[in-house]
């Protein structure tokens, strides 16, 4: 006899699923042997939140979801968290709760919530797991997750069933769907506008870079001279030496990057999603071109939609690069320039050690092929532009959902999903407080990150902010006068750095360990001030 449980775990094998993460309930205890029995791997975690930002991590990074748990109530609840993140940010992850029985299903229990109603607005799908669809279930929940928009799902696990016998059942996995072709006038009409602009600006988002358009984009910025502008998570997709490049929008010294936006006589928006930065946050009063999956979401009444191509991407971008495109009135040149002076304001001033003495130290020291996870806050800003990516997936961050605490699980997540390469994590002292118990899940696994603590005592965004409107500073300090770096963090050692050359010298030293390794970096979030939060106009 198969079980439901022993059923979901050979499924889920079956689909490809290598981790689960998550804290197991007293209701788990079936599938947590029949996982211990299969070639998967549960993955303890501290926190659900961190299993469900791992679970979206191995999408990411395999194109195949992890799973992640949370128990009855609270545990669903943190789980939340991460899974919301997976909405938000397009990427796949199947989670999994416990609920009651069918019998206390709409009874007062203790823990009881609707999961149902916690999951549905945060998930593409959401159901309860019944014993006779098991497998109908899960072929389901991963068709649902990586159909184009990607994004979670939710199954109920109900109390009492996992050793029941699951039914015969004689299904097929179904296949994601991809996007359709775009429309024959849609296409025309989108040659036409951009054969007819002077200027247009090529605004790059994430959905290009799920999308696999790289070679496509390239070609098309080359033979136009059209700069190219990119959302944070769609960092990588065009070389920041490359000469089309513009910078980041809505990080540091976006200003700067509004310099050449700001002369657009057409917004080209390739693969661009709002979930980053909306269209009305930037642009100029131009008309838009919008190619995507989904159609674009614009006020029409402030701006006009010259185009909306919707559907495969590369399909659309596969039409521009074919066709006869003539040299725009851009010069490169004096694109070059304001690069040139944009990154120049982002390089460490002499004799400093601050955030970016930190980065500028890590990117000379991670190989490029190297995985950088950040978090959220005042130096995810300063990363989004002065980092320098060879490839999206060498960094992962959170910019649709946006969450702290993403970066320490995200990091441990890379380095099972991707061992042979090197991995990092850079994160403030407010998420390091969120995620620290994550340290523990980083000993028990033996993975070696090397986890860069920006340590400024501050929510220093929320203080730029508070100072910005000439508030007091508030509610923002982390912590008190006597703090002082810990030896370590749940058997993880932590090397503390004050000054640029103990710092240098504290990143060989973690990098040539074998295990998960704090290196605890003393800034001034006062550097943060002149750099972040200056507008894109």
């Amino acid at each position: 006899m198969t079980t439901v449980a022993r059923q979901v775990v050979d499924t889920l094998q079956e689909l490809g699923v290598r981790y689960f993460f998550g804290i197991p309930g007293g209701n788990l205890t079936d599938y947590m042997e029949a996982l211990r029995r299969s070639d998967m791997e549960f993955v303890l975690v501290s926190n659900e939140a961190a299993g469900g930002f791992m679970a979206l991590v191995c999408g990411r990074l395999t194109g195949t979801p992890g799973a992640c748990f949370g128990t009855f109530g609270p545990g669903a609840t943190n789980l939340s968290t991460g899974v919301g993140c997976a909405l938000l940010d397009r990427l796949p992850c199947i989670a999994f709760t416990d609920v009651a029985s069918d019998a206390m299903l709409n009874r007062t229990m203790q823990m009881n919530i609707d999961h149902q109603a916690l999951f549905a607005p945060i998930t593409k799908w959401t159901t309860r797991l019944h014993p006779d669809r098991v497998r109908e279930t899960l072929y389901q929940a991963m068709h649902v997750a990586t159909s184009e928009v990607p994004g979670p799902v939710h199954i109920g696990l109900p109390a009492g069933t996992a050793g029941d016998p699951a039914g015969d059942e004689y299904v097929q996995p179904k296949p994601a769907v991809a996007p359709p072709a775009p429309e024959s006038a849609a296409l025309d009409r989108m040659e036409q506008i951009f054969r007819e602009a002077s200027k247009p600006v090529l605004a790059v988002g994430w959905t290009a870079v799920r999308a696999g358009v790289r070679s496509l984009l390239l070609e098309i910025a080359e033979r136009s001279g059209a700069p190219v502008v990119l959302t944070p998570m769609a960092k990588g997709i065009c070389p920041e030496d490359h000469p089309c490049y513009a910078g980041v929008l809505n990080h540091a010294l976006s200003h700067q990057v509004g310099q050449t936006h700001q002369q657009a006589d057409l917004v080209v928006g390739i693969g661009f999603d709002p979930i980053e930065i909306n269209y009305e946050d930037w642009i100029p009063d131009v008309p838009v071109l919008h190619i995507d999956t989904v159609t674009a979401d614009l006020d029409r009444d402030r701006y006009t939609l010259a185009g909306d191509v919707v559907g495969d991407l590369g399909a659309a971008l596969r039409r521009l690069a074919e066709a006869d495109l003539q040299k725009t009135e851009w010069d490169l040149a004096d694109l070059a320039e304001r690069r040139r002076k944009m990154f120049s304001r982002l390089e460490p001033p002499v004799g400093t050690f601050g955030p970016r003495a930190v980065l500028a130290g890590l990117r000379e020291t991670l190989p490029d092929n190297g995985i950088m996870a950040c978090d959220v806050g005042a130096h995810l800003h300063l990363i989004g532009q002065q980092w320098r990516t060879p490839e999206p997936d060498c960094l992962l961050m959170t910019n649709g959902w946006s969450s702290m605490g993403f970066a320490i699980p995200a990091a441990i997540a890379a380095k099972l999903c991707r061992p042979a390469q090197r991995v990092c994590c850079v994160v403030g002292d407010g998420g390091f407080l969120m995620m620290a118990g994550e340290m523990a899940t980083a000993m028990r696994l033996g993975v070696h990150v090397v986890f860069v603590l920006m340590t400024d005592a501050s929510l220093s965004l929320i203080r730029i902010k508070q100072q910005r409107k000439s508030y007091a500073e508030y509610g923002t300090p982390l912590q008190g006068e006597g703090y002082e770096s810990a030896p370590s963090f749940f058997g993880v050692p932590v090397l503390p750095a004050r000054d640029e050359p103990t710092y240098r010298k504290a990143l060989k030293q973690a990098f040539d360990m074998d295990a998960p390794v704090i290196v605890e970096a003393f800034v001034d979030g006062q550097e943060y001030d002149d750099l972040l939060l200056r507008g894109n106009r």
